[in-house]
């Protein structure tokens, strides 16, 4: 029997037996049949993501049915402990080569997360499991790339500041790609000048 685990703003979670059914959301704003089409777009999409990076060996759950009808994803249930909740007990900052190869991985696969953060990333059995692609999309450029890091180091430094400096540490030696490290500190120049500018 199905049983309601979470909900977003897009979709409703169920667990059911080992396996986690995502139901997105209908829009009573747009007009409805625009809404069937971005959930059944959306949907797809989603799953789509998860079967290309599985095939690029990134730890993500595996997709098991996709139902377009009912804009419904029936992935595997990942039974592990949630990254967030692990850090704030363990404070274990040498986790973040692990997230940093996953996210390599990731993007070097042309996918960008949208919402990378540590409540996104479940430890199960050692190993780092990146979850919850619903605001991912396709992306080769630098610029989206550095965004997701953003994204992952304000989360850092809300959510686990006493441990923020030294994780990060470990994320930037590990991340290879200076080219997106760089494009990182543009982002994040952009952003303290947005805060700094009178409104």
């Amino acid at each position: 029997m199905k049983q309601k685990i979470a909900q977003g703003a897009e979709a409703i979670l169920y667990k059911d037996g080992d396996k986690i059914i995502k139901e997105r959301i209908s829009k009573s704003y747009r007009i409805k049949e625009i809404d069937t089409k971005l959930r059944k777009e959306r949907t797809k999409m989603e799953a789509r993501i998860l079967e290309k990076l599985a095939r690029v060996r990134v730890n993500v759950p595996r997709v098991l049915k996709v139902d377009e009808a009912k804009t419904t994803l029936e992935i595997e249930e990942i039974k592990g402990e949630k990254v967030r909740d692990y850090l704030l007990k363990s404070k274990d900052a040498k986790i973040f080569k692990q997230i940093a190869k996953q996210v390599e991985l990731m993007h070097a696969a042309g996918i960008v997360h949208g919402d990378l953060t540590t409540s996104n990333m479940i430890l199960f059995k050692n190993n780092i499991f990146l979850i919850d692609f619903g605001l991912s999309g396709h992306s080769d450029r630098v610029e989206d790339k550095a965004v997701d890091l953003h994204l992952l180091k304000e989360c850092l430094k809300s959510k686990h500041f006493e441990i923020w400096e030294q994780a990060w540490k470990v994320f930037e030696k590990n991340y290879s790609v200076k080219e997106v490290i760089n494009r990182l500190k543009v982002v994040e120049r952009r952003g303290r000048y947005k805060e700094k500018a009178p409104i």
